[in-house]
């Protein structure tokens, strides 16, 4: 598959972007029958894209070996409906290890995300994200955020550099994304892709939209798919009741649930997925379970969200 052929496919208004979980067995290790049914669950409900093994599918707790099976699995359970994106990550050399291992078990592209540990100077970030687009075929969608944050002048490097079609921003700096898609739009003219990444991206795409960023991930696709497309179906459509009924009902209280616990972005998602009927398992350390009364709490919210729905019929 192209660059081209995946901005294609991962275009607006095709539905949100899946990044499934990755389930655990009782004694910790992958369990990938269930992985491949909450894939297939996913593309089934409508996902756009499979974004494997990447910060929901704790692609920092995997091994290289765990990362190719999930991948591979992943690709084969898609069945090429969707595209399946891959995550890369950790220093230059493991970056492309992983890179490569992705290409190999079939994934469409990749999202890279940032350097392990170091804070590096542009220059360092652009030799790294090079180098990883060279080592590989498949296109790179580079994710900003912690370490790894750009200047509008390195994004229009990004945007110059063969294989890398987009930019995933999980910094949440609204005036620097105006800057950046100001800058690429003048300076390298096509259809360069950005990316909403903030955890729960839906409680701020309304203004992510509004500056040029079309695309966002959902975690909430991975336990409440129909909330999930009915907030997309009504974003998309200019339904701004909905919009703000499903913000104010659901988003906000799971937003404000995720900001009390650390890691929450991860395990309170795999506790849906697990409220859902799917047991996924728990989350690898060093993140931990949600205590029991958030959990309660996550499910009150889940029940609220569909009811939510059952209004708006």
């Amino acid at each position: 598959m192209t660059s081209a052929d995946l901005a294609h496919r991962l275009g607006i208004p095709s539905g949100p972007l899946f990044f499934p979980v990755t389930a655990y067995g009782a004694d910790g290790s992958v369990d990938l029958d269930t992985y491949r049914a909450h894939v297939r669950q996913g593309v089934a409900a409508g996902a756009a894209a499979v974004f494997a093994c990447c910060g929901t599918g704790e692609f920092h707790a995997l091994t290289p070996e765990e990362f190719e099976t999930c991948v591979r699995a992943a690709v084969e359970e898609t069945a090429g409906r969707v595209p399946v994106v891959a995550g890369a990550g950790y220093g230059t050399a493991l970056a492309v290890r992983y890179a490569r291992l992705a290409e190999a078990a079939g994934a469409d592209g990749l999202l890279a995300m940032p350097p392990y540990l170091v804070v590096a100077g542009q220059e360092g970030l652009l030799r790294h994200y090079r180098e990883v687009a060279a080592a590989t075929a498949l296109p790179v969608i580079v994710y900003q955020r912690d370490n790894a944050v750009f200047t509008p002048e390195s994004v229009v490097e990004l945007a110059r550099t063969e294989g890398i079609i987009g930019l995933k921003d999980g910094l949440g700096d609204l005036d620097l994304m105006q800057r950046i898609v100001s800058a690429v739009r003048t300076e390298v003219p096509g259809d360069f892709l950005y990316f909403n990444g903030l955890p729960t991206a839906e409680q701020t795409q309304l203004a992510y939209h509004a500056i040029g960023v079309p695309l966002y991930s959902s975690a909430v696709f991975c336990f409440a798919p129909e909330i999930a497309l009915a907030f997309h179906r009504a974003l998309i459509d200019g339904d701004r009741a909905t919009v703000d009924r499903l913000l104010d009902g659901f988003y906000r209280p799971f937003v404000e649930l995720r900001a009390r616990g650390r890691g929450y972005a991860v395990s309170l998602v795999k506790a849906g997925v697990r409220m859902r009927g799917l047991d996924v398992g728990e989350v690898r350390p060093p993140l931990h379970e949600p205590g029991g009364d958030h959990v309660k709490q996550l499910a009150e919210i889940i029940e609220r969200g569909y009811a939510l729905l059952e209004e708006a019929q």
